[in-house]
């Protein structure tokens, strides 16, 4: 049986579905296939425990497409017309100190200073300069993560043209921690900007991680975290029902096995059921690196682009989630203000363990000292859960395989290892027992694999965010901008591309450039 369709979309990852739904509203006949049940790979929200709860299976606060015009400039209608909404708690993230201290981070500068001073009056001061640098960057990083990305011989060849973009460029090669180190004195403030740096799967020890520092930091204070009222999946609802809207079809249970090229062009997607889906005009792949070769086997690419993509690498920090339905609300024995949070990083005050965690995750090992964070989403959108009730979200850093055993080993000890964690996390709360929970459902990384191929080996950025991965060399330099040498039409989506993983909305720069192989113009959504 065979259909006919202008673009056709393997996966319904977020970036999959921004790039339909741009198509879509042009008038492009689309179609989006994905395998599971349900929609949205990392930006889901599901009842994973008992009826009623509503749980972000991955991505919990969506910040770095707030900056993108797709929700700037409400280019597609998502809030105005789809019902996407937004909450932005004033603060988006606090650092709870197991000595019973807290560090906000707010959205207002004024206030972070005064958050600082309470721990060094020195710090307080060089974050106003710190902050400013940040602020500087912005605008300059965001013009670069919407669209395709400039080729890095250029992009370098321009830095190196000004003392500021040398400069910039020293930072990009930094650690995030040798720039901590400089600028901050106090242990707290230390541990606070590196555990929210080290919020993007890698170590702030890792080189090529310094402009992380200040990326985070702009968007916390310009833009804030975004909460989705009604979970994560909120995101993925509005984008269906764009495409749907102008005409497309979302359709679930369809598990895509080979992209049909003919004359050296994408045509159609083959199931494994049988089916068969023409593309005149686009296939749009939200398909890793690794598993590229198994789709395209016989369309002809040079073995290189594969092999290259297959050499990718992935970050040693995966992840263990519990999500779990509550009695009633965590209760902080730091004070009820932690509940404005909506990321709550649980803080030893001592360097040495927080950066021998990360050590423990890169060789394999289960951490000693694991570093945990949580979100408690009813607290900022009560809607999540029955009255009166709560849900907690609960992350930490782990290895896919663990002590070199195979990764199935993590189906062996999953539940006693979050009996662990909720143990270890039990210190900071009042009523955090077995009486508060529910129910509870864990993830482990090989979980996070079987549910969606993007994370491979449980990373839920595709691939380490590592300076040879970035840019328009993310996944590699043959595929860094979207397209597959010797498959025309064929256009790749996912967090494995640029700009990288979390919720960016970077399916748009994939729309651009089919925009353009198709001579569309991209610019009537420009509503700035």
């Amino acid at each position: 049986m065979s259909m006919a369709y202008d673009v056709v979309a393997i996966g319904s990852g977020h970036n999959g579905l921004v790039a339909a739904a741009y198509l879509a509203a042009a008038g492009r006949k689309v179609l989006v296939l994905e395998r599971n049940a349900w929609f949205g790979g990392g930006v889901v929200t599901r009842e994973l425990t008992v009826q009623g709860f509503k749980h972000d299976q991955h991505s919990v606060g969506h910040i770095f497409i707030q900056a993108n015009p797709l929700i700037r400039n409400d280019e597609l209608g998502l809030i105005s017309k789809y019902g996407l909404k937004y909450i932005y708690p004033e603060v988006p993230l606090i650092s709870v100190f197991d000595d019973g201290t807290t560090l906000s981070l707010y959205r207002d500068r004024q206030r972070n200073y005064q958050e600082l001073a309470k721990f060094s009056q020195r710090d307080a001061e060089a974050y106003l300069k710190f902050s400013e640098i940040a602020a500087h960057y912005l605008p300059m990083l965001i013009g670069t993560l919407y669209s395709a990305p400039v080729p890095m011989g250029a992009q370098f060849a321009m830095m190196d043209q000004s003392p500021e973009g040398r400069e910039m460029f020293a930072t990009m090669m930094k650690s995030s921690w040798e720039i901590i180190t400089d600028w901050f004195e106090h242990e707290k403030t230390r541990l606070h900007f590196a555990r929210m740096v080290g919020e993007n799967l890698a170590s702030p020890e890792e080189l090529g991680s310094g402009i992380s520092l200040f990326m985070f930091l702009g968007f916390m204070e310009k833009y804030g975290i975004g909460i989705p009222v009604g979970g994560s999946g909120a995101l993925t609802a509005a984008l269906i029902r764009c495409i749907e809207d102008h005409g497309g079809e979302v359709i679930s249970e369809v598990d895509v096995s080979i992209i049909e090229t003919k004359a050296g062009r994408a045509s159609a997607v083959l199931t494994h059921d049988g089916r068969r889906f023409e593309a005149k005009d686009a296939v749009i792949g939200g398909i890793h690196p690794h598993l590229l070769r198994g789709y395209l086997h016989e369309a002809g690419v040079a073995p290189h682009v594969f092999e290259r993509a297959e050499r990718t690498t992935t970050s040693p920090c995966a992840c263990i989630t519990i999500h779990a339905s509550l009695q009633e609300k965590l209760q902080f024995k730091a004070g009820n203000h932690v509940d404005k949070a909506a990321f709550i990083e649980l803080l030893p005050v001592s360097i040495a363990r927080f950066r021998r965690s990360f050590d423990d995750v890169r060789y394999g090992e289960l951490p000693k000292d694991p570093l945990l964070a949580l979100a408690s989403p009813t607290n900022i959108d009560p809607s999540r859960a029955p009255m009166g009730k709560a849900t907690m979200h609960a992350w930490a850093y782990v290895p896919f395989e663990v002590d070199g055993r195979p990764a199935a080993y993590w189906d062996e000890i999953k539940e006693a290892y979050a009996d662990r964690l909720l143990e270890r996390m039990s210190p900071y709360f009042h009523n955090l027992s077995s009486n508060l929970i529910i129910g509870r459902h864990v993830d482990t990384p090989l979980d996070m694999q079987r549910t969606s191929p993007s994370f491979q080996r449980g990373d839920l950025h595709g691939i380490a965010g590592h300076q040879h991965q970035f840019g328009a060399h993310r996944p590699t330099p043959d595929l860094g901008r979207n397209t597959v040498p010797g498959v025309d039409r064929l256009y790749l989506v996912g967090p494995f591309q640029h700009p990288g993983g979390g919720v960016f909305g970077a399916g748009r720069a994939a729309a651009m450039r089919v925009f353009d192989d198709l001579k569309m113009n991209f610019s009537q959504f420009n509503k700035a």
